[in-house]
């Protein structure tokens, strides 16, 4: 009998941080290894999780297992509980490898961006990491609230962002949102349940962690052979703050309107 796959699980990892701030309340946006954006991807699969996260394991194992990567980057990661595959860190012969595992995986990504903003940090935020958190992945909720009786978010582990307060925080912005856009006409049918994990516990993070890297590419360095490497993974990129483009929904990227090296962006300090 031919596994099922699990229509209402999605796997929910990021790219660059949530730093807005150095020592003294100084602005980090701009400073060197701090990101200009902040990208939450969710990716969905479509065949069986059993056979992809077969497969993710396997190539961790290969790796782990090579002369050839015997590098501190990865035996750090095996010291502390096993080698998992990771964009930021990993070696680009590592990460050629897993983009052309992704290839062969039927699955998407959906993501937004939000451009680091000190300003929008503290008033939309109230200068808290864990709202801006809850604020993207409420965008990436709010048109999943109708469709499954059931929906579980598989998240990467990410500190006070994830603990389960704010998690509902995120739940019930996506609520509002949702009840706003249809004007409460429509009711919301969905059970939404959040199963936070660390990559070393769940290798399907790892489609989410490196399919969102590609994007971020994109924005920090407008660099796009990462992303147009998988860009058929890549079904909706929505640049959140980017008011300049909202007419038209000239913000929103998909397979007809690709994401290009002029999506690159500068720090937005003030």
């Amino acid at each position: 009998m031919k596994e099922a796959v699990k229509e209402y699980h999605r796997f929910v990892d990021e790219a660059g941080d949530t730093t807005f701030y150095l020592k003294g309340k100084k602005a980090a946006i701009g400073a060197e290894g701090v990101s200009n954006v902040f990208i939450l991807g969710m990716v969905k699969i479509y065949e069986p999780l059993d056979a992809v996260r077969a497969k993710i394991m396997q190539l961790q194992n290969t790796i782990a297992a090579d002369p050839f990567f015997n590098v501190p980057s990865v035996r750090k990661k095996e010291e502390k509980g096993g080698y998992y595959l990771h964009a930021t860190d990993d070696l680009p012969e590592i990460r050629k490898l897993f983009f052309d595992l992704i290839n062969t995986i039927d699955c998407s990504l959906e993501a937004v961006v939000a451009r680091k903003s000190i300003e929008l940090f503290e008033t939309k935020h109230k200068g808290k990491e864990e709202y801006f958190y809850a604020d993207l992945l409420s965008h990436l909720l709010k048109n999943k609230l109708q469709k499954h009786e059931k929906l579980v978010l598989n998240l990467a582990e990410r500190g006070k962002s994830t603990k389960h307060n704010n998690l509902n925080l995120a739940l019930l912005k996506a609520k509002q949102r949702f009840s706003i856009k249809t004007e409460g006409e429509k009711e919301i049918k969905t059970n939404v349940l959040f199963e936070v994990k660390k990559p070393t516990q769940e290798p399907l993070l790892n489609l989410a962690d490196y399919l969102c890297w590609a994007v971020q590419r994109v924005f920090e360095k407008g660099e796009i052979r990462y992303y147009n490497l998988v860009q058929s993974k890549i079904s909706l990129v929505v640049d959140l703050y980017d008011t300049g483009n909202y007419k038209n929904w000239g913000n929103y990227y998909d397979k007809k309107n690709p994401l290009t090296a002029k999506n690159k962006i500068s720090p937005q300090i003030h």
